[in-house]
């Protein structure tokens, strides 16, 4: 079985290491990205299997990457995780309109993240 890549968007350094950590212990390949720019560029240059996204980020915000990403027809297929301390309703309802695929809030349980992630990969076969 080939590797699953997942592009970890997270402008917060020590939370994106230990994410990073988690994800790769789990047998993915993880690329970083740690402003909204450079998930846009790195989403389009290396084509991830799924992409977790926080929302509150440096130079583009989360949900304006999202919708870049699920109104292009070469990677609306790729699933988005948004992943925020945001948890108003109004929050995850533009999350929603944006094309996220799931909606996870900070602080969050680990194996929550890890079984929406094995979700949409074995859907993508």
């Amino acid at each position: 079985m080939d590797q699953k890549r997942i592009l970890l968007v997270e402008d917060e350094v020590s939370l994106s290491e230990l994410m990073k950590i988690r994800l790769e212990a789990n047998g993915y390949e993880v690329i970083s990205a740690f402003d909204g720019q450079e998930a846009l560029d790195l989403a389009k240059k290396e084509k991830p299997d799924l992409i977790i996204l926080d929302l509150m980020l440096p130079k583009i915000d989360g949900y304006k990457v999202c919708r870049l990403l699920k109104f292009d027809s070469k990677y609306e297929k790729i699933p988005i995780i948004m992943f925020t301390a945001r948890a108003q309703d109004s929050d995850r309802k533009l999350g929603e309109e944006v094309g996220a695929d799931a909606y996870i809030i900070k602080p969050f349980e680990p194996e929550i993240l890890l079984s929406k992630i094995q979700e949409f990969l074995k859907s993508r076969g």
